[in-house]
């Protein structure tokens, strides 16, 4: 019986003389015989059911784990930190292909040995880090959640970061900064948006070839279906039956994809900031779907809330007088649009001769609508701009390449890599475009006046967002490596635990919307819904509600009944703190939270 995705042909014999009514009969029945296999294929294909074609020689036991301060003596601050990699197929479809990716990993571990479950994390992009991730985040994960009972575990993916082969395609992070103000301008500053879209398509043309000539074909196992396999090589090296993990963002994707795969192997997983990954087939789904809820969160949220606050926490609201959103409104327009006429010029202390454009005042919007806490700032950036001081703006610009940081996304003060490891000189953005054109390569392919229609659509849809996601996807209009294995399977297999869906009502890249549908997809039995209502991406609006649900499933494997609704606990811009809030929240803390770099939101 052929397996799902191949051809089925029904050939009919042609009977010989004086046989026809003999052979009619061996017809018929065969002909039942074929109609009952068709029928059983058509059943278990259109349930999706997934085959696992992956190799069976797996590293389980080459998990390299030292301490990552072997010199640290018994400092209760660096005894919990193990540092480390593994070791896996480049390609897992292939047993004959013997090359292999590093993978950085770092591990909070609670306490003297290993804990019976691993939390695996992953805070989204594609292109996010998990190491570092968990060296901001991982001791706070453990004992919020677990009571200090479970490690954490954070890893670069393939391409990533840290791990090998790093995936940038520049030797140097200012020569991609030197083509951003080109490339990256926005339609509403150009004269002729389709010419403009000729020079990108040149841009993204030479990068491809570039990343081509650097990796070979390493481009074709970059996928998230490959990411995801490199998940349950962790979960196996860790010698787990199942898979305990908190992904946020694309993270959320990826863990949805790896329930399909694996779906026996399915522990208890959390999944924040919901997108429904089967957009991302589309060639444009990565971008559109992200839209839904920009404007929203802008106008309700970043305005609405700030008219609540007042003067005393908002540095936008009228000092006297009432404040309202159609007044806080019409004076951000009015600045906006007064870069769009021309960009501001600014002799920075530090920078030197600057400009504020418009492109990076709306870039600093939507990174803004990823934490409310930024919102103070954001908000002390406009009454800036509006008396013609544009310090503010040009310091939270994000560059690939900050001469004022001396170290990258990998590294924090407590490292530089470790044995085995390197930090990377460059960042790994073109990573990021690579997996999302990996994952939507079989789609339909379009002439260039379908995506000059598509940014104006995009643009139209949210001034905030549109540029900067139509910059996700354009490039994947020439991608022409086409990956060795996506996932094209339904999201309906039973799993061995549900997983806990976690959508935001005001969202700015992964809408409320996608996680309902996600669980519509699934099902009752197979996914739990929760309701966050807050700002900000994911869940980190913080909710005491919304954080014992999280506990409760990492901690005591219990999920809550469907569907479950939680409120944030506090509002935007706190007055008995807004400046010390403000201070906490520096340039630096911004760029990392939003990781917006040169226009392209990668979180």
């Amino acid at each position: 019986m052929p397996e799902c995705g191949e051809k089925i042909e029904r050939h009919q014999d042609v009977a010989p003389p004086g046989q026809a009514d003999t052979k009619a009969k061996q017809t018929s029945a065969g002909f039942v015989k074929w109609l009952l296999a068709a029928l059983l294929l058509y059943y278990i294909c259109t349930s999706h059911a997934f085959k696992d074609h992956g190799r069976s020689d797996l590293p389980t036991k080459n998990l390299h784990l030292k301490p990552c301060f072997p010199h640290a003596g018994h400092n209760k601050n660096t005894t919990h930190w193990k540092c480390g990699y593994l070791d896996v197929p480049l390609d897992y479809t292939n047993t004959s292909d013997r090359r292999s990716v590093r993978l950085a990993v770092v591990m909070y571990q609670a306490r003297k040995s290993k804990s019976e479950r691993t939390i695996i994390v992953n805070p989204g992009g594609p292109g996010g880090s998990g190491t570092s991730y968990v060296w901001r985040a991982g001791e706070t994960l453990s004992s919020r959640y677990t009571d200090g009972t479970l490690d954490v575990l954070g890893f670069d993916p393939r391409g990533v970061n840290m791990s090998a082969p790093h995936w940038s395609c520049y030797d140097h992070d200012a020569y991609r900064d030197r083509w951003a103000a080109i490339v990256g301008q926005f339609r509403e500053t150009t004269k002729d948006p389709e010419e403009h879209l000729r020079l990108q398509a040149s841009y993204y043309d030479a990068m491809w070839e570039s990343c081509q000539n650097r990796f070979g074909d390493h481009g074709r196992f970059l996928s998230t279906a490959f990411v995801a396999r490199d998940i349950d090589s962790l979960r196996a090296a860790l010698g787990e039956e199942e898979l305990t993990a908190y992904m946020v963002s694309y993270g959320t994707g990826l863990g949805s994809t790896y329930a399909q795969m694996f779906s026996e192997r399915v522990g208890r997983l959390l999944l924040d900031g919901c997108e429904f990954v089967m957009d991302h087939r589309r060639i444009e789904g990565f971008g559109t779907v992200a839209l839904d809820n920009i404007t929203d969160a802008f106008h309700d949220g970043f305005l609405g809330e700030c008219a609540r606050a007042g003067p005393k926490a908002c540095a936008l609201a009228e000092p006297s007088g009432p404040t309202t959103i159609d007044g806080l409104q019409h004076r951000v327009s009015k600045v906006l649009d007064k870069l769009l006429q021309a960009p501001m010029a600014v002799a920075h202390p530090k920078m030197g001769p600057s400009l504020v454009r418009y492109e990076g005042v709306i870039d600093n919007v939507y990174s803004a609508l990823y934490n409310s806490a930024s919102w103070p700032r954001l908000a002390r950036m406009f009454s800036q701009l509006e008396e013609g001081n544009g310090t503010l703006a040009l310091e939270m610009v994000g560059w690939a390449y900050d001469p004022a940081s001396d170290h990258h996304e990998g590294e924090t003060d407590n490292t530089r890599g470790w044995k085995g490891v390197d930090v990377p000189k460059t960042a790994s953005e073109e990573l990021t475009l690579a997996v999302i054109c990996s994952d939507s390569y079989d789609d339909e392919r379009h002439d260039l006046a379908w995506w000059n229609e598509l940014q104006a659509n995009m643009t139209s849809t949210s001034w905030i967002g549109g540029n900067s996601r139509f910059s996700d996807v354009f490039p994947c209009w020439h991608y022409a490596t086409k990956p060795a294995e996506v996932y094209r399977g339904g999201f309906d297999h039973e799993l061995r635990n549900p997983l806990l869906l976690i959508g935001e009502t005001y969202d700015p890249a992964t809408p409320l919307q996608s996680a309902k549908r996600l669980h519509a997809a699934m099902g009752y039995s197979n996914s739990r819904l929760l309701i966050h209502h807050g700002y900000g991406h994911s869940s980190r609006d913080r909710s005491e509600c919304t954080e014992t649900i999280k506990r409760n499933i990492l901690l005591h494997g219990k999920w809550p009944e469907d569907t479950t609704e939680c409120f944030a606990d506090t509002k935007p811009y706190p007055l008995e703190d807004a400046h010390a809030s403000e201070e906490r929240f520096g340039t630096a803390e911004w760029k990392e939270t939003v990781m917006m770099k040169n226009g392209r939101m990668i979180l």
